[in-house]
């Protein structure tokens, strides 16, 4: 009785492999869009605790100078919470695409599983049938022979 072999088992594997790589990469981008998010927080908190030093300072005696480099420094923020904000979205693009890669492998991956699985039900079809003639044979034998 022989086992139940699928001829493309191998594209099976082929294809559940690409659904992991996918997800690794799906992972990886998320991870990168964290990151660059946290990033981004962290410059608007230094941002803001800069304009209140700047508020502070503007209260008090503080010399013209110190309050234009102190303003200066937030503008230099300001410029980098952009650029930040431009990683960020496309960090976010990366995801989307991520994602978008990982379901177009995981509706791949479906189809050969599923042809895998008919593939399967036909075998074990076949193999049925074949038992059920044997025994069908075996009684047939059965009572041809003459009771003694």
């Amino acid at each position: 009785m022989a086992g139940f072999h699928y001829s493309f088992q191998k594209i099976v594997d082929l294809k559940g492999s690409e659904k992991t790589q996918a997800e690794w990469e799906l992972s990886n981008a998320i991870g990168a869009l964290v990151a660059e998010e946290k990033q981004l927080s962290e410059l608007n908190n230094e941002r803001s605790i800069w304009e209140q030093k700047l508020m502070s300072c503007a209260e008090q005696a503080v010399p013209m100078s110190e309050l234009l480099s102190i303003q200066q420094y937030i503008d230099h923020l300001v410029t980098c919470i952009a650029s930040k904000t431009q990683d960020v979205l496309k960090a976010q693009r990366a995801v989307d695409s991520c994602r978008g890669q990982l379901a177009d492998r995981m509706k791949d991956e479906k189809v050969w599983v599923k042809a895998k699985e008919k593939a399967f039900d036909k075998f074990r079809y076949a193999l049925q049938l074949k038992e059920q003639n044997e025994l069908d044979e075996m009684a047939s034998v059965r009572f041809m022979l003459p009771t003694q």
